[in-house]
């Protein structure tokens, strides 16, 4: 069942949080939009051209079964030792909200997004489309998981938390 307008407001709100707070390097706005159970998939295509459909058994180009696997990301990020990522692109990040349907205890959002990306000389974009389960929380939504599908992933740059 869709949401109504002040619903699909109210997610929209949300999201471009989860947004601003990537292109802000804001990470501690952003790993708080997370639960802490909250899966993180950014599943890889396949050779014939399928998504990969288990996190567990095939290839990902990014997994973390929990916000845990964030919060290491970030402290990475943070602490430089992530030297692959260094120096941080500078992003900007669009989307447009396509659905949000009514879940028991909270709704399914879905996404298209843009990524512009740029370091030292070079500009990169990153597109694709993201699923979101949001929670109800006691400040509004959090998220349950997050599965962003990258349409343009052969990289020519890590792919990383920040530029998809």
């Amino acid at each position: 069942m869709s949401v109504d307008d002040a619903g699909w407001l109210s997610v929209q709100r949300f999201l471009a949080r989860e947004a601003l707070a990537l292109d802000d390097k804001d990470w501690d706005a952003w790993l708080a939009l997370y639960l802490p159970e909250a899966e993180y998939w950014v599943p890889a295509w396949d050779d014939l051209g399928g998504l990969t459909t288990d996190p567990q058994t095939e290839i990902s180009l990014i997994y973390y079964p929990n916000r845990g696997g964030l919060e290491d990301r970030v402290f990475r990020i943070r602490t430089g030792r992530s030297s692959a990522t260094m120096p941080l692109m500078r992003t900007c990040h669009t989307f447009t909200l396509l659905d949000v349907e009514q879940r028991d205890g909270g709704v399914r959002a879905r996404t298209s997004w843009t990524v512009q990306s740029f370091r030292e000389t070079d500009t990169l974009t990153y597109f694709g489309h993201a699923d979101y389960d949001l929670a109800k929380h006691d400040e509004g939504w959090r998220i349950a998981r997050k599965k962003t599908i990258v349409l343009n992933d052969i990289a020519r740059s890590l792919l990383d938390i920040y530029s998809i």
